[in-house]
């Protein structure tokens, strides 16, 4: 298909949206909906709070030192059974 034929194509398309035939209250509150849901929605204190808390929190882990756990699991024996790292170290 060339460039020039998917223009002309494109310059003749006629949209066939169930809006049209609705009637104009119907349409309107479809586009309503619509808009509505592409607006940012007000914030309250509590979803502002949140946001705090989240953001202090990755601060703190941010800041604090890595930490590294050795947990040793010994054998009813007394040898060591199993000896794992976690983290750094």
């Amino acid at each position: 298909m060339s460039e020039r034929t998917a223009l002309t194509e494109l310059a003749n398309f006629v949209g066939r949206s169930s809006l049209l035939s609705e009637d104009m209250a119907a349409r309107n509150r479809v586009l309503a909906g619509i808009s509505g849901r592409m607006l940012p929605r007000k914030r309250g204190v509590a979803d502002l709070l949140g946001v705090v808390l989240a953001v202090s929190a990755r601060t703190r882990r941010m800041v604090q030192e890595p930490v590294s756990v050795d947990i040793d699991v010994f054998a009813p024996g007394g040898a060591r059974a199993i000896r794992l790292n976690l983290g750094e170290g």
